[in-house]
């Protein structure tokens, strides 16, 4: 199964009062594992972000007059996500941002029409109930870092994310042997095992040690009848 975990951030909080998609972070999952394939970008809002918004995210009007607009990217994004199951955490407001940026373009789509959507936070509500399942508090009980996260930004927060749902899903379906490596492509530990990993030494005894062992095993057999490693030795 393909799954899409997502997040966004945005200029203010309302869609219905014009507010737009500024950020996408994706980050791939396949069959329970990170492939290491994301999509990430900003995007120029064509419109002021909210003060409030910037100091949620940090993403001022300057740092994105110079990005491509919604229906620069809407064709590729669309591509990346079709088909796929979204997990979002609170998938309601992305999800609310995403169907009315793509009602601005002429070829309408909805997102739900064309992808599964799974609410990550509904999980978490259900799993821990009466408890705060905010992703920082989400983190901190499932022990994934998230210590990079100053600021709301959407591919460390889809990343990040990828990591608590995996853990409050099943639990690891692999570890990483060098978390610190870039090809898995997210902010945890939870990592497909590298196919190339070393195998471990095999250390045999030496002819001396042999011979110290047979006549420590017949000591064993002349005192106590057949021991257990005589047994042991026939039996392979």
């Amino acid at each position: 199964m393909r799954q899409i975990v997502l997040d966004t951030e945005t200029t203010g909080i309302d869609p219905n009062e014009g507010h737009r998609i500024i950020e996408i972070g994706c980050v791939e999952v396949v069959e329970r594992e990170l492939t290491g394939r994301n999509y990430h970008v900003y995007i120029n809002p064509e419109r002021e972000v909210e003060a409030e918004a910037i100091t949620v995210h940090g993403i001022t009007n300057e740092f994105l007059a110079d990005k491509p607009k919604f229906a620069e990217v809407a064709e590729e994004f669309f591509e990346f996500i079709k088909g796929a199951e979204l997990v979002i955490h609170n998938a309601a407001f992305d999800v609310g941002f995403m169907d009315s940026e793509f009602a601005r373009l002429k070829s309408v789509r909805k997102t739900a029409d064309h992808c599964g959507i799974v609410d990550s936070l509904a999980i978490a509500r259900a799993k821990h109930p009466g408890q705060k399942n905010s992703l920082d508090a989400l983190c901190k009980r499932y022990g994934v870092d998230n210590s990079n996260r100053e600021l709301h930004g959407a591919l460390l927060d889809a990343e990040i994310l990828a990591d608590v749902y995996l853990l409050m899903t099943g639990g690891q379906t692999a570890l990483s042997l060098d978390a610190g490596s870039e090809d898995g492509g997210a902010a945890g530990g939870i990592r497909r095992l590298k196919a190339d990993r070393p195998r471990l030494a095999v250390v045999r005894a030496s002819g001396d040690e042999a011979s110290a062992h047979e006549e420590f095993i017949e000591m064993l057999n002349k005192q106590a009848g057949q021991s257990l490693w005589s047994k042991l030795e026939q039996a392979e």
